[in-house]
């Protein structure tokens, strides 16, 4: 028989860096996010941050404004301010889209599990870890 679930339990969640790939014959990249999903707290979350300098010396043509624009959209559909199909979207169908395989400039890493008490710490965690 399972044990009874207490609101302080601690719940699993999934999270994915996003990268920032700016040739795929290159095979660099650079970590520039974080999103973080926990069904059982109802949380999507993402952190984001943009480093110019570091991304120029990865490729010194990139389209930083681009760069900033796609990582908007990724704030955007965690936040549910997304146009479109994924506003309506749960959150778990949201994480499942940002995460899902592409092959433009911005991609996601493997998606990883853990348990947190706090899905919102754990993703300044995280972010703190993978991204600054």
């Amino acid at each position: 028989m399972n044990a009874p679930q207490t609101p302080n339990a601690r719940a699993v969640y999934e999270y994915a860096t996003l990268r920032v790939v700016p040739s795929i014959e290159r095979g660099e990249a650079m970590n520039v996010g974080v999103v973080l999903y926990c069904r059982r707290r109802d949380f999507l979350g993402c952190r984001t941050r943009v480093d110019p300098d570091r991304l120029r010396a990865l490729a010194a043509d990139l389209d930083l404004e681009g760069v900033r624009n796609a990582l908007h959209a990724v704030d955007a559909t965690c936040g549910g301010g997304s146009a479109g199909r994924a506003a309506a979207s749960s959150l778990g169908e949201r994480f499942r889209w940002l995460t899902a395989p592409r092959s433009t400039i911005i991609q996601p890493g493997p998606v990883h599990p853990g348990l947190t008490d706090d899905p919102a710490a754990e993703l300044g965690r995280l972010f703190d870890l993978l991204v600054c």
